[in-house]
């Protein structure tokens, strides 16, 4: 396919905007987002695994002494170049880590397996990387993701550009993060490559449960291109209330909002809690071997049991994982436990997003019970407010990887620094329509998206939320002074 290039930097940022016609073309082409020589044999198989490896390190201001003027860099090169000797180990077990699949998958094809893995790194991960010059990290994933031999093998998935979690970002800027992710990713691998990728992996497997903020996702996720996402099992519900039925078999998740609008997309479910060792240790395989084929729309179809992990945080990732990968991948290869991708697996089955079970996200179904249909935001705001007072349980935080944690509560101040970099974003470059390939607009964006990194919410208060706080003035500083 003779396509244009893009280039991976303009001047010293990532090519993050600029470029959305070529991305909708891209992401809006047929047939292309399958292989056709996916080569597992689905008419064999009773039953399916799909594993994927969740890759990131936000970016910090941390090169230098002063946090107010220190250089934005990877998080991954504050611990290669620091004091601690435990940070400067991992730092190089990581990056082995962030290259690795691309010398796994040739091997295991060279000794005749089929093997199958999906991937989503952050962009600033990507951007991290390449500033501290770790070029082959990209040599080795540009040999799984663009060589025909080698790319049936690996499914990547979308993610937000600045690992931004859906629940807690403005809706608009979320849709920022999407498409920067798009123009960053095939600035590096192409738009080949972009056109392939069709599912979608949360940061933090957070799935907004507040009907409007769920509704703008889905609707972005749509717009840009993608037809499935990955969800937490815990994180949704049925449609009608209680817990998700078949949860290896595809659901449709539906989204509605407060005026009465509808949409869905196709979502696997990711079962059980946040554990590297259930990835480390390919229990996937070992689920999905005690399951039979099961009825889904008049048709008997092989569930999938689906799984994600950090592919690089902690021993099990760091050192268990690539062994019992190639051991199961060859063991599992050609049997009818087929490893497989997601993609080529909703193909494969041969049934519509329709006919898929509604689930939608958790808690809903006690708005819907009493709000009336299509009332509006200011009613929705209401009801919620009042459900808040009769049960302290209940919240439209959203539902991610673990119900124990929150990216709203303590943060309530760098959540505000964020909502103003946000709103003078659109007062200052939206609403004065400031061309997306203008500098001024790409500076801006870049450390608005670099802002928003779930990370400055994640390890509680200290030098994280300090960084955050940084960040968001500097996203602000950006604005002011373009």
């Amino acid at each position: 396919m003779n396509q244009p290039s893009l280039p991976e930097y303009i001047g010293d940022l990532p090519n993050i905007c600029g470029s959305e016609k070529l991305i909708e073309e891209a992401m809006s082409a047929a047939g292309t987002s399958y292989l056709p020589n996916s080569g597992v044999d689905f008419a064999r198989a009773r039953s399916a695994f799909a594993i994927a490896l969740h890759m990131h390190q936000p970016l910090v201001p941390a090169g230098g002494d002063d946090l107010r003027s220190a250089r934005i860099i990877s998080n991954l090169r504050r611990m290669k170049e620091g004091a601690d000797s435990g940070d400067r180990y991992n730092a190089g077990i990581f990056e082995w880590c962030y290259r690795r699949m691309g010398e796994i998958i040739p091997q295991l094809l060279s000794a005749g397996a089929k093997p199958r893995i999906m991937l989503d790194y952050s962009g600033c991960l990507f951007h991290g990387l390449r500033q501290m010059g770790a070029h082959e990290v990209f040599d080795r994933l540009k040999e799984i993701t663009v060589d025909p031999s080698n790319r049936r093998c690996v499914e990547w998935l979308g993610s937000t550009w600045g690992h931004a979690v859906a629940p807690s970002t403005p809706p608009a800027d979320f849709r920022l993060h999407v498409r920067a992710w798009q123009h960053h990713f095939a600035a590096i691998f192409g738009l080949d490559a972009l056109s392939r990728v069709r599912g979608f992996s949360p940061a933090e497997m957070a799935l907004p449960n507040h009907p409007d903020v769920c509704y703008e996702m889905l609707r972005t996720l749509r717009d840009c291109g993608y037809r499935w996402i990955l969800v937490q099992e815990h994180s949704v519900e049925n449609v009608g209330g209680g817990a998700v039925r078949d949860p290896h078999l595809p659901h449709r998740l539906v989204a509605r909002n407060s005026l009465g609008q509808e949409l869905s997309l196709t979502a696997l479910i990711k079962t059980q809690g946040s554990d590297t060792k259930l990835v480390g240790q390919m229990q996937p395989y070992y689920e999905a071997k005690g399951l039979r084929l099961m009825q889904l729309a008049g048709r008997m179809v092989p569930p999938l049991v689906t799984q994600i992990a950090d592919g690089e945080n902690g021993g099990v990732m760091m050192n268990e994982f690539p062994p019992k990968y190639v051991e199961v991948m060859k063991r599992a290869s050609g049997t009818a436990t087929a490893p497989a991708n997601v993609g080529e697996y909703l193909r494969s089955i041969g049934v519509s997003e329709s006919d898929f079970g509604p689930i939608q996200p958790v808690m809903q179904q006690r708005i819907w019970d009493r709000f009336p249909p299509g009332a509006g935001p200011e009613a929705m705001e209401a009801l919620i407010a009042q459900l808040r007072r009769e049960d302290g349980r209940f919240h439209v935080e959203g539902g991610s990887w673990t119900a124990r944690k929150s990216w709203v509560r303590g943060y309530e101040d760098l959540l505000r620094s964020m909502d103003s970099a946000s709103a003078m974003f659109r007062d200052e470059l939206i609403a004065r329509g400031v061309p997306t390939s203008d500098p001024r607009y790409r500076r801006a964006l870049f450390h608005l998206l670099v802002a928003q990194t779930s990370c400055y919410r994640y390890w509680g208060r200290g030098i994280w939320t300090d960084y955050g706080r940084e960040l968001c003035s500097r996203a602000i500083d950006a604005l002011q002074h373009e």
